[in-house]
């Protein structure tokens, strides 16, 4: 017979934006009843996240820190034209890793995996086998909303996690290899060394299209090892992703295609970088706000959810049109030279942009001189964003 199930406050959704809401929830809000439905049999799924430091205020580092699998001070970036390397702390989460603080840090029945969620409203959801739970108030974390509501090009991605043969030679991450052919737009290689003999690579396109040829992926990852002597023994894990690049988009139907009066987190607020694609400082950001919330109805979660990712949306103009730029003013296998330009700009200013708070001078510093793109087609594509 069908269940229901009551709790303060249910988070449908586990993976990274569900995780962090229930980490805070649990450390500023102990004696609630909190539950996280997943459909998938772990939390975080398949997935690595790696950010800046830059990327979390320093007062919501406590939320992130457990979390941390690697960590290094310093990472390169090679174009065809500029290499450097800049001084800053990167560090990456892995999913297992999420999967693991949030068992440990909630009780047993809390974490709802294999259970999928057949809707949600402000405060309830009805799971697939029938059970119900009733809430004081329902987050929906579940993923992309319509994306045909938002101008969007593509980040996509294959990653593998390789056990080597022999240590390979990164000292550092290696951010953007850009001196790789391009193809199918701004094409890049990754590479994340955790430990000697692994290490993590990944191919990476900004795209037209969000449709992945994961063999030719795998294909030129082998060609970018074997042209650095390095031979893998074993791939341990692969990863693959697509991720929005907003260049403008209408945020109030996609909001409302994800559920109206419903509250969000995650890509289904839109809270990701309109550039990168990137959603972890965000969902930082709006972890800690809902467990500061002295009111945790689901009315009140909608309203809160809604402003924090407007506001973000509509501060986020710039960083739209630096999209357009890219997608729109250069041609697909010239887009890397907005990339490198941007690489021979002062380290604050880039780490400023990758925790999307561009000052003013930023932002004039970024557009100044001779853009790196047809100046026609780069006038185009900012009116296209007005």
């Amino acid at each position: 017979m069908p269940a229901i199930i009551h709790c303060d406050v249910a988070i449908v959704g586990g993976g990274l934006a569900g995780g962090l809401i229930a980490l805070a929830l649990r450390k500023k809000r102990p004696e609630l009843d909190i539950r996280i439905v997943e459909g998938g049999a772990e939390l975080g799924g398949n997935h690595l996240w790696s950010f800046f430091a830059s990327d979390v205020a320093v007062a919501d580092r406590w939320l992130v820190a457990p979390l941390i699998s690697y960590g290094w001070t310093r990472y390169d970036v090679v174009f065809p034209g500029h290499a450097r390397t800049l001084k800053a702390g990167y560090y990456s989460i892995e999913s297992d890793r999420l999967d693991q603080m949030v068992r440990a840090a909630l009780p047993a029945q809390a974490v709802m995996t294999g259970r999928k969620a057949l809707g949600a409203s402000a405060r309830a959801v009805v799971l697939a086998d029938g059970d119900r739970i009733e809430a004081g108030g329902v987050i929906d974390c579940r993923g992309p909303s319509d994306l045909s509501r938002l101008e969007l090009g593509w980040q996509k991605f294959l990653g593998r996690e390789l056990a080597l043969a022999e240590p390979h030679p990164l000292k550092r991450p290696l951010v953007m290899d850009a001196t790789v052919p391009q193809a199918d737009g701004y094409r890049f290689v990754y590479a994340l060394p955790f430990a000697a003999t692994r290490l993590f690579v990944e191919d990476t396109y900004y795209s037209d299209t969000p449709e992945i040829d994961a063999d030719a992926l795998r294909g030129r990852i082998d060609a970018w090892l074997a042209a650095r002597r390095i031979e893998a023994e074993a791939v341990t894990r692969e990863e693959t992703g697509v991720l929005p690049v907003a260049m403008g988009g209408d945020f109030e139907e996609y909001w409302r295609s994800g559920g109206n009066r419903l509250a969000k987190a995650g890509m289904r607020a839109a809270l990701f970088h309109p550039v990168t694609g990137y959603s972890l400082p965000d969902a930082v950001r709006l972890a800690r706000a809902i467990a500061d919330a002295s009111d945790l109805s689901g009315p009140a979660l909608h309203e809160l959810t809604y402003g924090f990712a407007r506001r973000q949306w509509q501060r986020r103009g710039f960083y739209r049109m630096l999209a357009a730029m890219l997608f729109r003013a250069a041609e697909p296998e010239e887009r890397y030279r907005v990339l490198e330009r941007f690489y021979r700009l002062d380290a604050g200013l880039i780490a400023r942009f990758y925790a999307s708070q561009s000052s003013l001078l930023d932002r004039a510093r970024m557009l100044v001189g001779k853009p790196p793109v047809p100046v026609g087609r780069a006038v185009r594509a900012i009116r296209g964003t007005m």
